[in-house]
């Protein structure tokens, strides 16, 4: 089903076609029509099918022209999710004049936040902590508001936001349109829908067949800033016959295609801003193998039906999981095998990566980067091969002239095949940049997993003096270690120390990670109690009733209110057979 089949304005249509969309994905195509319906939907979904464009679209198609104050509300579990989705519905609004998208979130300016509340948003994405914040403020009035759309509402509640979220909910007008997505249906979601939706209606995206089982998948831990010396040595270490290279932007593709061929590669670019006749010569030249390698964008790339490509890489993580499934499956094709591989640069796409093994049930493992050894023993080995193969092929005269002539002077045959060999190795090798990457310091991803077991307090050298609360704490760990919420047990909140019970074979990980990091705007030192039942040593000594196991606060500590500013992480990385 394609956008220009539903009953959307001209505006949206058109604000559509420009970022490249044409056809709907199952859970747009499911909630769109509803939501406009005014029915209260339940959108089972996992991240990356469209979610942001199911909800976003028919929200900014409600909004009146009037300056209504708020009349659509949008929770996300974290900062970078609620500024995310800030963005696209901007995106969306591109030519709704009338739409004045807000985003607030813990970690930035109130001040700014109100400002920007007070020019008339009508339509806010924030996490509920801040959201929370603007309510007892006034600074945030709801009473117009038609419309709350609870977005990964799971997420939310394992990162301790359930009293926040049903706060919000009781404060909101009764008459509204309440949207919420899950990835999963746990007991207290339910619990949600049965008291705060209407008649709500299901939609279930099940999950199918992600990728084919032809293509190998890897990625690459890049550092930042060196993905272009990165996707250079992967290049000459693999040397793909022919390749597609996917960026986000048209300006990374033409910055990467200019880098590349100033380096002796054969690439060209291809994206939206091209003329059709610029466009059909690269894909000619493509086709007849005059470059091999094709850089593009998402938009660019639909269309293209080119077989033969053994690699895609993706240099930029893609916006969307199905953004993946597409690009991948430029190899692969016609039962040939096929090689994917991915850039990511920092922990969060490091797990994002996790997830996206699970939402296409298929394994992405990690590779290590090649090094300069690796390209010479690989062009080596190669000159090695051609030199066997031509040993097959009968000589030509002018050969056997040009060896009598240097033969006469004095050069033996040895030396006059080290000369040729080394002239072919210049040539080969003279490309290779000269780069030193540094290590990089692993997640220590597997740790993801929830352990079982015994375990250990850690200490936290801060405490209910610095406004902390038990889902600061939890937010923090998740965002340092990559690890769920219910991995972590019992948090106790003192005067100026926090601890935390944390699985035993984790701990000195956690501690690592978490050590000379923010919490709440303060640095915190952090260690292992000596002994299970130790007292923290970083002074004061009364308790706090403060409480979480796993993310499901049943006391909150102190008058504090999550900031939502912390990353929730997905859960290890395992592909689902």
């Amino acid at each position: 089903m394609k956008f220009n089949e539903l009953q959307l304005t001209d505006e949206v249509l058109r604000s559509v076609e420009e970022m490249g969309f044409v056809e709907l994905t199952e859970i747009q195509a499911r909630s769109i029509p509803l939501i406009q319906s005014g029915a209260d939907i339940i959108g089972k979904s996992n991240t990356g099918t469209g979610k942001t464009a199911a909800f976003g679209i028919p929200a900014i198609e409600s909004l009146s022209h009037e300056r209504n104050g708020v009349e659509v509300l949008i929770l996300c579990p974290t900062r970078e999710l609620a500024m995310q989705a800030c963005e696209e519905i901007k995106k969306f609004s591109k030519y709704m004049s009338w739409v004045k998208p807000c985003a607030v979130y813990g970690g930035a300016s109130m001040d700014k936040q109100i400002m920007d509340l007070k020019r008339g948003a009508n339509l806010v994405v924030g996490t509920p902590g801040r959201v929370m914040d603007h309510m007892r403020r006034r600074t945030l009035k709801l009473q117009n508001l038609k419309m709350i759309i609870l977005d990964e509402a799971d997420e939310m509640l394992n990162m301790g936001f359930r009293e926040d979220i049903e706060s919000i909910l009781q404060d909101v007008p009764e008459e509204r349109q309440t949207i919420l997505f899950s990835a999963t249906m746990p007991p207290a979601i339910l619990a949600i829908t049965n008291q705060y939706q209407k008649d709500p209606q299901l939609i279930k995206i099940d999950e199918k067949y992600r990728t084919v089982d032809t293509i190998e998948q890897y990625y690459f831990e890049v550092p930042s800033g060196m993905k272009g010396e990165a996707i250079q040595y992967i290049l000459l270490a693999y040397e793909p016959k022919a390749s597609m290279i996917f960026c986000n932007t048209k300006k990374m593709v033409d910055e990467l295609t200019e880098t590349l061929s100033n380096k002796g590669f054969k690439a060209a670019g291809l994206h939206g801003d091209m003329k059709q006749t610029q466009r059909s010569y690269v894909m000619d030249k493509f086709k007849a193998g005059k470059i091999n390698i094709l850089i593009a964008t998402d938009v660019a790339a639909r269309g293209i039906d080119v077989n033969g490509i053994d690699v895609v890489f993706n240099y930029d993580l893609p916006q969307d999981n199905e953004y993946y499934i597409h690009r991948i499956g430029r190899t692969g094709r016609a039962g040939k095998s096929g090689t994917a591989y991915t850039l990511v640069s920092n922990r969060k796409q490091i797990y994002d990566m996790k997830a996206l093994s699970r939402y296409i049930k298929a394994d992405i493992n990690e590779k290590e980067l090649p090094e300069k050894d690796d390209i010479l023993k690989n062009k080596i080995s190669k000159i090695a091969v051609r030199i066997k193969a031509a040993s097959e092929q009968p000589l030509r005269d002018e050969t056997k002239i040009i060896l009598e002539m240097l033969t006469k002077e004095g050069y033996s045959v040895e030396a006059i095949a080290n000369i040729l060999i080394n002239l072919r190795l210049n040539k080969e090798l003279k490309n290779i940049p000269e780069f030193e990457f540094p290590k990089m310091k692993k997640a220590a991803i597997n740790a993801v997993k929830t352990s079982k077991g015994k375990s250990v307090k850690i200490e936290i050298s801060s405490g209910r003096m610095n406004k902390l609360a038990p889902n600061f704490i939890l937010g923090a760990l998740v965002e340092a270690t990559n690890m769920a919420g219910k991995s972590f047990g019992k948090i106790e909140i003192f005067d100026r120390y926090t601890t935390v019970e944390v699985p035993e074979q984790d701990a000195e990980f956690i501690v690592d990670a978490m050590d000379n990091t923010k919490v709440n705007g303060k640095k915190v030192n952090v260690k292992i109690c000596e002994k299970k039942n130790d007292k923290p040593k970083f002074g004061g000594s009364r308790s706090h009733d403060g409480i979480a196991h796993g993310g499901d606060l049943s006391r909150r500590g102190g008058n504090a209110r999550s900031s939502g500013g912390y990353q929730k992480k997905r859960k290890p990385f395992a592909a689902s057979k």
